[in-house]
């Protein structure tokens, strides 16, 4: 599965694209350098029932963009 298929899926299940999770993780404090992938993928998994793979596309949109 290409990566912006992994994005295309969340967005499918949850109405939500990266800008939208960028803003609800700042909203939790979670985008602060340090923040450490498992932080993260347990929040996406608890409020949006995604999945490790899903989760992790995420976390990587936040670490590629320098957010954490």
């Amino acid at each position: 599965m290409s990566f912006q298929a992994y994005i295309d899926n969340i967005r499918a299940k949850t109405g939500k694209g990266p800008d939208d999770f960028k803003q609800l993780a700042e909203a939790k404090g979670l985008l602060k350098t340090g923040t450490k992938a498992g932080a993260i993928v347990a929040w996406l998994k608890e409020d949006f029932d995604l999945g490790h793979g899903h989760s992790m596309a995420i976390y990587k949109v936040f670490k590629d963009s320098g957010l954490l």
